[in-house]
């Protein structure tokens, strides 16, 4: 008898949880020293935004009740606590680049506290880009402007609602940025397990066929296909 096929990979948008408990935002001390923004090396568009160089320095407001272990930062870097990292590299998992350690010069807080609270060590981080590439014939967006790099697959859209990725194109990266799709940070179901066990905090993770932006509340398009489970 013929085994059951595997159910295909499942993949989660990470992003920052406001107005949770954790809830913990970052601004870089100025000046803000950037590199030139990445390209692709075929058409020669700008894949992303320009990285962060050093000082990795800056101010942490906590808006919450705790300092979260995920923050965001400077263009396309996030910050991630000493444990969050600690954990990262112990259970193997791969997408994180960089943790380089980031001077906090000053702390505030939204909510008045009687007892001083520690902040935790912060590293920056950038997630890769990875090989897997958004599946635009099965994904819900109203594109502005179609893919014409089969390299970097840059889109234009106005809406999505729900999308996937191509099958076969996935490296096996835990955290990284897809082809057609670099603004978001998207992760495995093995990262979104690593989250749960560690009881990490300041994340929200959404599956990607449940993922919408929609900026202009244009809706979703009509008669496009609804994303399948990854």
């Amino acid at each position: 008898m013929a085994s059951n096929p595997s159910p295909p990979p499942r993949f989660f948008v990470l992003q920052t949880e406001m107005r949770g408990s954790h809830d913990t935002t970052f601004s870089s001390g100025l000046p803000v020293n950037t590199a030139e923004a990445p390209r692709c090396p075929a058409c020669g568009d700008i894949t992303g935004m320009r990285p962060w160089l050093p000082p990795y320095r800056g101010e942490v407001t906590l808006h919450g009740e705790a300092f979260g272990d995920f923050i965001e930062a400077s263009g396309y870097d996030v910050l991630i606590s000493e444990r969050m990292a600690e954990a990262f590299r112990a259970d193997g998992l791969t997408g994180f680049q960089g943790f380089h350690p980031v001077e906090v010069l000053r702390v505030r807080r939204r909510r008045k506290k009687s007892q001083p609270l520690e902040v935790p060590c912060y590293f920056a981080v950038t997630a890769c880009f990875g090989r897997a590439a958004l599946d635009v014939a099965h994904s819900r967006l109203r594109i502005r402007e179609p893919v014409t790099c089969t390299e970097c697959r840059s889109i234009r859209v106005d809406t999505i609602h729900g999308f996937t990725l191509e099958p076969g194109t996935w490296a096996g990266e835990d955290v990284f940025r897809p082809r057609g799709k670099t603004g978001s940070i998207v992760v495995s179901e093995r990262f979104a397990a690593f989250v749960q066990r560690h009881a990490l905090t300041n994340m929200k993770l959404i599956p990607t066929e449940k993922y919408v932006w929609d900026p202009l509340r244009l809706g979703p398009p009509t008669g496009a296909p609804e994303p399948a489970l990854e």
